[in-house]
């Protein structure tokens, strides 16, 4: 897959500008051209999605795709996963593991982790407070963050105070447990 998100730029690269072969696309439709379209010196597959901001999303493949665009949506929710793992919070290269069976256990311990930060942040902007949304409509931080930063404040006041009662809230939140404002996941 290739993905163009700046059209003005790539639209020299088409014989037929994307802006012109989707126009018809309302906000959230998708279309799959079923014809490869020259892009720059290479026949493609063409793939929209008409964006909320009525920009295009485009996606370009070398074979028909019909859930182009749905397959690259999940690519990139495994894209955010690694991030959040490697720099956003888990700092995975920091380990310095090279044994595979070790580097296989400590991903399996730290995409519990994600999950636990992500149901975490969830709850908090649902129950809690709400993440400030930016003017571009984007949340001012990752649900995962909001969620990493509880989860380390409630275990940093249980060891530290012995505080009890945000650690049993988060915890409820990895059982699925409902807690007093948890929402049923």
């Amino acid at each position: 897959f290739t993905l163009i998100t700046d059209l003005f730029n790539a639209s020299i690269l088409f014989e037929t500008p994307p802006s012109d072969l989707f126009r018809h696309l309302q906000v959230g439709q998708t279309e799959c051209r079923k014809r490869r379209i020259w892009v720059g010196r290479v026949k493609l597959y063409i793939s929209a999605l008409r964006l909320e901001d009525g920009e295009l999303l485009l996606v370009v493949s070398p074979m028909l795709n019909a859930s182009a665009i749905r397959d690259y949506a999940l690519r990139w929710e495994i894209e955010t996963l690694f991030s959040c793992l490697k720099g956003r919070g888990f700092n995975l290269e920091n380990t310095r593991l090279t044994d595979p069976r070790r580097v296989k256990k400590l991903i399996a311990v730290l995409a519990i982790g994600f999950c636990w930060c992500y149901l975490t942040g969830e709850w908090q902007h649902d129950r809690k407070k709400a993440i400030k949304i930016k003017k571009h409509g984007r949340l001012s931080v990752s649900l995962f963050r909001y969620g990493l930063d509880y989860v380390q404040m409630a275990i940093l006041r249980l060891i530290g105070f012995g505080k009890k009662e945000e650690f049993k809230k988060v915890l409820a939140i990895l059982r699925k447990k409902k807690p007093d404002r948890t929402r049923a996941l």
